[in-house]
């Protein structure tokens, strides 16, 4: 029974220590993470919004619970933002971010992370498939056109493309009841 005991004690030791070095290691490293993701979006932003010299990630919206980020020149508008997750895809989530000008026209969309089938679903992150989006607005039939959309699905691979097509589409609602049009 001693030995027992002696195996739960060390046990409980290790467990403890374990968690203490996670502990720490979280926190040595969560202000480093933060800015690398900053950095990610803030470089997503530039690819995706109009001109803008302001930091959109630090204006924004807050509607229907989502950010509606802001980009700006000189304190005019340019353009918005919206970063949505759908969870329709083939591997799990995918992060859309869908920037468009101030009328809410599609001026980019970015991938900012997924799970999808390397060499197959993962050709959304792709500019050719992403640049399909561009000058679409709320108006257009935003999906696959195995769905009667305007997206090219690729070959094999419809549930990706179609998952960012809805993540797309779902932004540019958003966007509508910011803009109106």
């Amino acid at each position: 029974m001693n030995s027992f005991f002696k195996s739960v004690f060390t046990i409980t030791i290790i467990t403890v220590l374990a968690g203490v070095m996670l502990s720490l290691s979280y926190s040595v490293t969560k202000d480093k993470i933060a800015y690398q993701e900053r950095q990610e979006i803030l470089t997503a932003f530039k690819s995706i919004l109009p001109y803008h010299n302001n930091e959109p990630d630090k204006d924004y919206e807050i509607i229907n619970n989502n950010k509606v980020f802001i980009a700006k020149d000189n304190g005019s508008i340019t353009g918005y933002a919206v970063n949505v997750i759908n969870t329709q895809g083939y591997g799990g989530a995918i992060s859309i971010l869908t920037g468009t000008d101030k009328f809410g026209k599609i001026h980019g969309v970015a991938v900012i992370y997924h799970s999808e089938t390397p060499g197959l679903g993962d050709k959304i992150t792709e500019k050719s498939f992403l640049d399909l989006f561009k000058g679409l607005t709320y108006e257009d039939k935003i999906a696959v056109k195995k769905d009667g959309g305007t997206i090219e699905q690729f070959s094999g691979a419809t549930i990706s493309p179609r998952a960012v097509a809805q993540g797309v589409s779902d932004s540019l609602k958003i966007i509508n009841s910011v803009t109106g049009k």
